[in-house]
């Protein structure tokens, strides 16, 4: 059984930077298709960021050139770097495979809020 333990967020002004951190056990995140997804209150979880096996990235307009989505073999673990921070940046971020279909469980997310 997968398991992902979100961590990281916090509260950031507008502007500010954060990283995100992924611990994933019972799946090897190398092989996987690995993403960030996250849900603001009253919204739709939405797909923010994802990385293929081979390391390949793609990223939601609303995001691209300010996050970086990244892993660490080794570790197991998937990244999420935030800069340039938002307001409407602010949401609970939870990563899990993509698609997600593949993993009915998820973590317990991570909360981030951008706010002066």
């Amino acid at each position: 059984q997968v398991q992902l333990v979100e961590s990281g967020g916090g509260l950031v002004q507008p502007g500010g930077s954060l990283k995100l951190s992924c611990a994933v056990s019972g799946s090897s995140v190398s092989i996987n298709a690995m993403a960030w997804y996250r849900q603001a209150p009253g919204k739709q979880r939405e797909l923010v960021a994802r990385m293929n096996s081979g390391g390949i990235t793609n990223y939601a307009d609303s995001v691209k050139g300010r996050f970086t989505i990244s892993r660490d073999n080794a570790k197991n673990m998937v990244y999420l770097n935030m800069n340039t921070l938002k307001p409407e940046d602010t949401a609970v971020y939870y990563c899990n495979k993509f698609p997600t279909w593949l993993n009915p469980n998820w973590g317990q997310g991570t909360q981030v809020t951008v706010s002066s």
